[in-house]
């Protein structure tokens, strides 16, 4: 039977890289990114041809509760949700303007209750499903000048939790990924020196990769049933 996943902020990162190993598990895809349109377009070709799977873009902010409701009117049936779009805000929290603040906490967490709103009953008709959120192991303990951040991701955590608790007797999943350092878009803001700090302090002794993320999601796609409402952390032994 055709499986069909939806991954936001699929463009770049740890969602291209998640669209890309799901193309890879005969995943039918529904790809979403706000600014990235040609670069999400670029991706459903290049997984179209490569894996022989079918690619629905939906470019617009999934941050925003109409225009999540306009995707999920195109979609039927889903088996797999990854709510991965996520922006940062680095600076002292009060210097951050409201709209900043409110900018931060819909992109990264009021996004995942817009999509699981409406994913969930398409999984209960089903009677089965998968949710994964990608987080952060700063929701977990809070960064300085990343407030906004640390509190986005410390409340999907926590809606993590709570949803599985509700959806467990349905035999829907609900578990996230707290990420330590990704070699991602999202940290080229730091400098040369800051990255060698961060790195310093990761006894790996490295950042992990997008593709490294990308496998930790299909392994909890693969897990056992019984594993739902866990924060699955991947920091190389950071936090």
């Amino acid at each position: 039977m055709k499986k069909y996943a939806f991954i936001t902020g699929a463009s770049r990162g740890i969602g291209r890289a998640v669209s890309i190993l799901l193309a890879k598990e005969g995943y039918h895809l529904y790809l979403n990114c706000h600014q990235s349109k040609e670069l999400l377009y670029n991706l459903k070709e290049q997984l179209e041809r490569q894996y022989s799977v079918s690619c629905q873009c939906f470019v617009g902010d999934i941050g925003s509760p109409g225009f999540v409701k306009e995707c999920f009117a195109k979609i039927p049936q889903l088996d797999v949700l990854i709510n991965n779009a996520g922006i940062s805000h680095i600076g002292l929290f009060t210097d951050m303007s409201v709209d900043e603040w409110q900018k931060v906490l819909n992109t990264n967490l009021s996004s995942a209750f817009y999509t699981c709103k409406y994913a969930v009953p398409l999984m209960l008709h089903a009677h089965s499903g998968r949710i994964i959120n990608i987080s952060s192991v700063w929701g977990n303990i809070g960064a300085s000048m990343e407030a906004a951040y640390s509190a986005s991701k410390g409340g999907l955590n926590s809606f993590t939790k709570a949803i599985a608790k509700e959806l467990a007797p349905s035999n829907i999943q609900v578990n996230a990924i707290a990420c330590g350092v990704i070699d991602t878009e999202m940290n080229q803001c730091f400098s040369e020196e800051e990255r060698r700090v961060l790195r310093d302090e990761i006894p790996a002794d490295r950042f992990g990769s997008a593709e490294e993320a990308a496998q930790m999601v299909v392994s909890l796609l693969n897990a056992p049933d019984y594993l739902t409402g866990q924060i699955i952390t991947l920091d190389g032994g950071w936090c």
